[in-house]
């Protein structure tokens, strides 16, 4: 995720990060999946969205926080 990718994701309701967080939970999944399977051609892909799905549950819990 771009810097500023991140920036105007970290400013969404948290409604909004919950569903961005589900979109890349899945996304993980298909793709840990394919890469089970078949190898892929970035696996580095899976890194980059682990740290996004950690982001989107680190930026959730700080709007809960808040509350």
């Amino acid at each position: 995720m771009k810097a500023k990718d991140r920036e105007a994701k970290k400013n969404l309701s948290a409604p909004e990060l919950a569903s961005e967080l589900h979109t890349a939970q899945e996304k993980y999944f298909k793709l840990n999946f394919k890469h089970r399977v078949t190898r892929l051609d970035n696996p580095l892909e899976l890194r980059q969205l682990r740290r996004d799905i950690a982001r989107f549950k680190t930026w959730l819990k700080e709007k809960q926080e808040t509350k």
